[in-house]
């Protein structure tokens, strides 16, 4: 009995024994397990951390301006009460056109020579002059002025025969005084008023266009008979002051010229064309400047 439970348990221990090793061979064979995930790695200290590049900054605009504020009626008539109540003398260049309506320098040649064309039934021509006034305030002046007719109008068949062609031309010249009331007052424009009187000299010109030049010690082709009066008219126009010194203007006036009835003759029988009462229209453009007293 004794022999059987030894045998026994010597069976026993060898079958535990070789389970144990089977055992322990099959999990030394077995791979070893994925070790766990890693934790994820600690931010950076807020001093390393970097930033992500700025986009570049665009430059400041400049703010626009506001717009100037339009100048009010009473900020306008104070400047030009600055202007004009103070005492000045102003010199104005005028160019314009002079019109003798009922006064052709011929029959055959009426309406005259213009820039703009022929102007009525008489005669027409460019005229240009000067005029200085003395304005001792806002509402009155006086002064002088000279205007005549560089480029006067020309007949070119005024002998009538073609073996002696002759041309005849007539200009005038004005010189006199004028006296201006400024009633109306608006911002920078004013309009007024006047009377002008002054002397008035026409002279018409013949000229002889054939024969031999000659010294004109011996003689000249060209004949002039000058004829003088007086003349006095109504004027009225406008004016708008482009600064503190320049002012632009329209004036328009309106003569009577009173000429001897008995019209000049030369020696040749060339006559004056102008007598007795004559009307002429002036119409004209002005730059002047202003100088303060």
């Amino acid at each position: 009995m004794d022999v059987k439970y030894t045998m026994f348990a010597g069976v026993l221990l060898a079958t535990v024994a070789g389970h144990l090793a089977t055992s322990g061979i099959a999990r030394a064979e077995e791979p070893m397990g994925m070790p766990d995930a890693l934790p994820p790695p600690a931010p950076p200290p807020p001093s390393e951390v970097v930033p992500p590049p700025a986009a570049p900054a665009k430059p400041p605009q400049k703010p626009e301006p506001p717009p100037a504020p339009k100048p009010t009626r009473q900020a306008a008539d104070a400047a030009l009460s600055r202007i004009i109540d103070r005492p000045h003398t102003i010199a104005e260049l005028e160019a314009g056109i002079i019109a003798l309506p009922n006064a052709p320098i011929s029959a055959g040649q009426s309406g005259g020579d213009t820039p703009f064309g022929t102007i009525g039934r008489g005669d027409a021509t460019m005229q240009t002059g000067l005029h200085v006034l003395y304005r001792w305030d806002r509402s009155w002046a006086a002064g002088a002025g000279v205007l005549f007719a560089p480029f006067p109008t020309s007949d070119p068949e005024y002998g009538g025969l073609r073996s002696l062609p002759r041309s005849h031309s007539r200009s005038y010249f004005f010189i006199g005084g004028e006296g201006r009331y400024i009633p109306l007052h608006y911002r920078f424009l004013e309009a007024w008023v006047g009377l002008s009187v002054g002397g008035v000299v026409i002279a018409d010109r013949f000229t002889t266009d054939a024969g031999d030049r000659v010294a004109p010690i011996i003689g000249s082709k060209e004949v002039t008979v000058r004829t003088e009066g007086f003349a006095f008219g109504a004027q009225f126009g406008g004016n708008y002051f482009l600064s503190e010194n320049w002012i632009a203007g329209l004036n328009f006036r309106i003569y009577r010229w009173i000429l001897p009835e008995t019209p000049r003759c030369s020696s040749i029988g060339d006559c004056a064309t102008l007598s007795g009462t004559v009307e002429a229209l002036e119409l004209g453009l002005t730059i002047g400047y202003r100088l303060p007293l």
